[in-house]
């Protein structure tokens, strides 16, 4: 796909120490920004280009050549749309060499004003998600000099649907109302997998997408956090893990909500898998400066003098920098998208002859996903899940009164 195993670490590693700051139910996506970061790098100078390059993971002189790669291979990954845009003011005069390391066709104008500089970048927004998500999360003011933008849209259906149900869990707070479970069976068991990882064991799940992207849903222990889960999902990944997969598991309780069981039946039967888990719809919004640290940023959002004369004389400074996403896990597929802006400012039972095996993996309390690429590895989208979507209640009283 053309992109470089070093560059794909770097993303993935990024989104591992984002996993371990992030709160509440959320998904983000490192590679929504490390582009974004590459780019202010290669213009950065003293500090700031220093901490830009320490958060990308890369050598500040290799980074711009390493997004334009990156970008190229995600554009040519099939259900995955991005796009890079740039927008300055007319007075804002750019130097030449940094500005031929974006497209050709990312530059645009900002007005000056607000309001409609603020719906044109909206309008990007939504043609460029597919509607996904409809506002660009940048704060303009008269201030603003220049505005750097990155789009991701991601789309998939699995190979093998599940069905919907009402979810049957012991964790009270799903418990407490009925919630949209999703359950399928299949014979192929090397899709689960529990790995021994230095903070306990994580089981994971791979649900296969249509054209190659997958989603890797990640249970970890009571009691682990989730940087530790979704970290360890990273480190499967770059195979710093090792995983136990579904065909070579023992018999018993080998793993967060993985059990083996021996299971009698009228006929010969293969081995199964059994998958239960929940659909959820997350919105989420990060403010990238409050945690400056994460992503180079303490010296770069200094106003009080410039730090990007690689990009321009003008001096210039960080004076935003947010992220805003979705994420849809359901029955048929899934579908994600991320906008990352950077805003810079001047300053009864027959008889059982048969036993086979049966794999039974239920995510029925708060777990991790990574949305990737499967032949690259490359994170599109992480998330930490806690509120999955109730069950509708219409559906729920039909099914009730059934059971009665």
């Amino acid at each position: 796909m053309g992109v470089a195993t070093t560059t794909v670490r770097a993303v993935n590693a990024l989104t591992a120490r984002w996993a371990g700051v992030s709160e509440g139910s959320t998904a983000f996506s490192a590679a929504g920004v490390w582009p974004l970061l590459a780019h202010l790098a290669d213009g950065a100078e003293g500090a700031a280009r220093a901490e830009l390059a320490e958060a990308l993971g890369l050598p500040a002189g290799q980074a711009a050549g390493a997004a334009r790669e990156l970008l190229v291979a995600m554009r040519a990954m099939r259900g995955l749309d991005t796009a890079l845009g740039l927008w300055t003011k007319r007075t804002l005069e750019l130097r030449e060499a940094w500005a031929a390391g974006l497209p050709a066709d990312a530059h645009g104008v900002l007005t000056g004003e607000p309001e409609p500089d603020q719906r044109a970048l909206d309008a990007w927004t939504v043609n460029r998600t597919g509607g996904l998500i409809d506002r660009m999360p940048v704060t303009l003011t008269e201030d603003t000099e220049m505005v750097l933008a990155s789009a991701l849209a991601m789309r998939t259906q699995w190979l093998s649907p599940f069905h919907e149900t009402i979810l049957d869990t012991g964790y009270a707070p799903w418990a407490t109302t009925p919630r949209l479970g999703l359950s399928r069976s299949s014979t192929v068991l090397d899709r689960v997998g529990v790995a021994d990882t230095p903070g306990g064991c994580v089981t994971e799940l791979k649900v296969l997408g249509s054209n190659a992207l997958d989603v890797h849903l990640l249970l970890g222990e009571e009691g682990m956090t989730r940087g530790q889960v979704l970290g360890a999902g990273v480190d499967i990944l770059a195979g710093r893990c090792s995983v136990l997969p579904g065909p070579r598991l023992p018999y018993g309780s080998v793993g967060p909500g993985l059990g083996v069981e021996k299971v009698r039946c009228v006929r010969p039967q293969p081995p199964s898998l059994h998958v239960t888990t929940v659909a959820y719809t997350m919105n989420a919004s990060h403010d990238l400066l409050k945690l400056h640290q994460l992503f180079g940023l303490t010296t770069a959002r200094d106003t009080s003098r410039g730090h990007f004369p690689g990009i321009s004389d003008s001096p210039l400074a960080i004076e935003s920098a947010e992220q805003n996403t979705m994420a849809k896990f359901g029955a048929l597929g899934f579908e994600a998208a991320a906008v990352t802006a950077f805003a810079a400012a001047a300053g009864g039972v027959p008889e059982t002859r048969y036993v086979t095996t049966r794999i039974n993996a239920a995510f029925d309390r708060p777990f991790g996903f990574l949305a990737l690429h499967r032949h690259t590895r490359l994170v599109l989208m992480a998330g930490w899940v806690t509120d999955p979507l109730p069950y509708p209640e219409d559906d729920w009283e039909d099914e009730w009164e059934d059971e009665r």
